[in-house]
């Protein structure tokens, strides 16, 4: 890269030099924790050698805490454009780690759960988050993290609370 373009992106990611306020800091450091989070994630599929993406495991995780949901169910709770969740959905049932049937009252309507293979590698992805949850808040005690837990809380109902 050259010294040009390298100091370019510098200056993009440093706010070039702006002073930036507390919550805009606070709202970075979240930022700063969620790429490392997913970073340490992918390096663990990778490492699992399991052929998933980041959404791949959000849509595993989404039917496993709601079992015979709908795709229109996942889109309206992820906000996600329906032509991706199609071919997220798609794929993992062609992977064998959804499985669908038809809705008993209505026909157009498909509920999908994890299939056995679905829910052995949602058990082991689980694991692996749980392992880095915890290395996150190490050295923290409980009232730390119950703390933590009511300031983000309140951080999310009030970005939630702003939506149109």
């Amino acid at each position: 890269m050259s010294p040009i373009i390298q100091k370019q992106v510098d200056q993009v990611n440093e706010n070039s030099g702006r002073r930036v306020s507390g919550a805009q800091e606070v709202l970075e450091t979240i930022h700063a924790i969620m790429h490392l989070v997913r970073s340490r994630q992918h390096r663990s599929l990778r490492a699992a050698q399991h052929d998933l993406a980041h959404m791949d495991v959000k849509v595993l995780g989404y039917f496993a805490r709601h079992p015979g949901a709908t795709q229109s169910d996942l889109a309206a709770h992820s906000g996600r454009d329906k032509a991706q969740l199609t071919r997220l959905v798609r794929g993992l049932r062609e992977r064998g780690l959804l499985d669908a049937e038809a809705d008993a009252s209505d026909r157009r309507s498909t509920r999908l759960r994890l299939s056995e293979a679905g829910r052995a590698l949602h058990a082991a992805l689980h694991v692996d988050d749980g392992r880095l949850a915890e290395a996150a808040m190490e050295g923290m005690g409980d009232s730390e993290r119950a703390a933590l837990q009511a300031l983000l809380d309140r951080v999310r109902a009030n970005l939630e609370a702003g939506q149109d």
